[in-house]
């Protein structure tokens, strides 16, 4: 009789170890069908949660995040993020917010990623903004966590779209990111067109100064292929040096080109106003100056592309130079609507009380 119940009692355990087996085996491919492979804006295929709860984000990816809207799952982004000043807009509408979150990488040109915080937090997916794929591999294989590379090389570039798109699918909001790119690309449209068919001798010759590249600049600091510029199919003289980029540009030269209308960075208006000191009449003499057509032209680039930026400092000159073509547009109010579906919120005020917005400027004040 205690043999037989022995007996049963073994068969009954057996059984036990089965389904306790059977379950975690159930359990672990249930676990591989809730994932997915995406390929990334660098064409690695990266294998992901289906549903993704927390991410980290390193290389100032976090702007394309706020762009994207989806700031709420982030449990960590760099020493950069954190600045919340109102030249790097993504980083002061999310101030509050990035403060409380856990520091991950340092951020900026030269960003370094924290290894160990980064193991801290364990986020679902790490993303990384960066064109550098042995980067974007040497993070991934040293958190053994899924790194998402995005890049963008310009306000209007298809990359810049991708990027949307693809944080879109990584998050499963793929509707929102969509009508994102609608917009983007109506805009980058609409400036087009209200451009493309104005004569070049009728179009006012422009220049833009004060640009900042590698620290701040005068008025001889600018840029060939101005991409606010280039929107807008503006008659740029520096672009007829045939360069692109940013550049120092002679005094000597402006003089020559003598533009109808000159916009600067007011960001660097100071380094303007300390050389307007020691050459009064290298300003006076020029023909913007005397015709009080100087304005601002917001700085866009901190931390990468501020595209928001880009994109109104684009129609901010359109209206200035070409106003009948602009004329249904109110500036304020396009300004308002860009930066309310970019940031999430109204921003001209911000620019304003830091003294780096938009109008007409007076050099030597």
């Amino acid at each position: 009789m205690k043999i037989k119940k022995i007996k049963t009692l073994c068969t009954i355990l057996v059984l036990v170890c089965l389904c306790v087996s059977c379950t975690k085996n159930a359990g672990s491919e249930n676990q591989k069908s809730k994932e997915k492979t995406i390929t990334d804006i660098l064409g690695r295929q990266v294998t992901i949660p289906e549903k993704i709860e927390t991410v980290a984000s390193i290389n100032g990816a976090a702007r394309m995040l706020t762009y994207a809207r989806v700031t709420d799952k982030l449990v960590g982004v760099t020493d950069m993020d954190k600045r919340g000043v109102p030249g790097m807009p993504y980083s002061y509408v999310n101030k509050e917010k990035f403060q409380t979150l856990a520091s991950v990488g340092k951020g900026g040109s030269n960003d370094t990623a924290y290894i160990e915080k980064i193991a801290e937090v364990s986020p679902d997916v790490i993303f990384a903004f960066t064109n550098n794929i042995d980067t974007v591999n040497d993070v991934q294989n040293k958190t053994r966590i899924p790194v998402v590379a995005l890049y963008a090389s310009d306000m209007f570039a298809d990359d810049f779209f991708e990027t949307l798109l693809l944080i879109g699918s990584v998050m499963g909001n793929e509707a929102e990111c969509k009508k994102t790119v609608a917009a983007i690309k109506g805009w980058k449209e609409d400036l087009h067109n209200r451009t493309k068919d104005i004569p070049e001798d009728k179009k006012p010759s422009v220049y833009s100064g004060a640009v900042s590249f590698r620290g701040g600049h005068g008025i001889e600091g600018t840029c060939g292929e101005y991409p606010p510029f280039t929107a807008i199919n503006a008659k740029h003289v520096v672009d007829s040096t045939g360069k692109k980029g940013a550049m120092l540009i002679d005094l000597e030269k402006i003089t020559e080109w003598d533009p109808d209308i000159i916009f600067l960075n007011p960001s660097n208006m100071n380094l303007v106003n300390e050389d307007y000191k020691k050459n009064k009449n290298f300003y006076e003499n020029l023909s913007a100056v005397k015709s009080k057509k100087v304005y601002s032209q917001v700085a866009y680039n901190y931390n990468w592309t501020n595209i928001e930026i880009a994109i109104a400092d684009a129609y901010y000159a359109g209206c200035i130079i070409y106003p009948e073509q602009f004329s249904d547009i109110d500036f304020n109010t396009k300004a308002e609507e860009i930066f309310t579906l970019l940031l999430g919120q109204r921003y001209l005020e911000v620019l304003d009380k830091a003294k780096i917005g938009f109008g007409p400027v007076t050099i030597g004040e």
